[in-house]
C-alpha cells in the first residue's frame, strides 16, 4: 500500500491511494472511503489493475486539513493504510482509522 502526494497550487493537494497487488489480488473491488466522502463505498470505487491485481485512485483535495480513511475490499474486509501519517481511534473499540496530513 501506499501514498503519494503531489502539492498543487490554490491550496490543494493531489494524492494518489493504492493497494499493492500482494494486499489486493484476491478481491474484486476496492474503495477508499472516509471522511471527504460521508465514508460512502460507492462513492470512490478504486481501479483494479488486470495485469498484477493491484488498485488505485488519485483524489484531489483542500490543503492545510486531515481526512481519516480507511480501505473497502469486496464490500466486507476493511484495510488501514500503513504509510498514513497516523492511525487514529475510529469510535468503534479496538479499530482505527488511518488519517492523511495535507
Amino acid at each position: 500500500m501506499s501514498i503519494k502526494k503531489n502539492v498543487l497550487k490554490q491550496d490543494k493537494c493531489k494524492v494518489n491511494f493504492s493497494i499493492s497487488s500482494a494486499d489486493g489480488k484476491e478481491f474484486e473491488n476496492a474503495s477508499l472511503v472516509g471522511d471527504f466522502n460521508n465514508w460512502d463505498a460507492e462513492a470512490d470505487k478504486m481501479k483494479k489493475l488486470k495485469k498484477d491485481g493491484s488498485f488505485s485512485i488519485q483524489k484531489t483535495f483542500d490543503g492545510g486539513k486531515e481526512y481519516q480513511f480507511k480501505y473497502l475490499l469486496d464490500g466486507k474486509v476493511w484495510m488501514n493504510e500503513l504509510e498514513a501519517d497516523k492511525q487514529v481511534p475510529s469510535g468503534y473499540v479496538g479499530y482505527e482509522n488511518s488519517v492523511i496530513s495535507l
